[in-house]
């Protein structure tokens, strides 16, 4: 026999889940309070379920962009993490990385994902207070990728292509894989 969770009596419970006796105001006001937390939970967690999907419905294509360059900046400074800087050669211990791009992101969107464009640069010296520090990139791109490569990415950066959003969910999940694939 179950105990009341507030008087401790032994009690016949009436109904599977009966937590309280039901011999007192105060044991029934329990039970009573208890099915209604019940109710409010399962309430909201149906409210916040249709909240996300409300909130996936208003998304717009910039934010689905925004989403994906999280995931693959996070996954080019994970990648890089242990090469130096690609302009300057700072080691990584001695400088915060961030995912600096050869070709701007804001100017060539059709290169933005693109990880022959982003590499591993430290942060304050080379992609803030020189601006990406461009002549020493293509120096470290050549050395890292070889012209050849250098020279196709050139040749898609000329290219016009506009991301689809099924294209940029599918793009962010990928991200995600390879990502986690790199973190184990």
């Amino acid at each position: 026999m179950p105990r009341c969770k507030l008087c401790k009596t032994k009690f016949e419970p009436k109904t599977f889940l009966q937590k309280h006796c039901l011999e007192s105001v105060e044991c029934i006001k329990a039970e009573y309070d208890y099915k209604l937390s019940k109710q409010k939970k399962k309430e909201s967690k149906e409210w916040k379920t249709r909240k996300k999907q409300i909130k996936e419905g208003l998304k717009t294509k910039k934010d689905y962009e925004k989403e994906v360059e999280k995931v693959f900046n996070e996954y080019i400074r994970e990648r890089d993490k242990s090469l130096p800087c690609i302009s300057c050669n700072a080691k990584p211990s001695t400088y915060k990385i961030t995912a600096g791009h050869y070709f701007p992101a804001g100017s060539y969107k059709n290169i933005r994902f693109d990880e022959d464009n982003v590499h591993g640069q430290c942060w304050y010296n080379c992609n803030s207070m020189k601006s990406g520090n461009l002549i020493e990139y293509r120096v470290g791109l050549i050395d890292r990728i070889g012209e050849q490569r250098l020279q196709e990415l050139e040749k898609r950066a000329r290219e016009v292509r506009k991301y689809t959003i099924p294209e940029l969910i599918l793009l962010k999940e990928e991200y995600k894989e390879k990502l986690r694939k790199l973190k184990l």
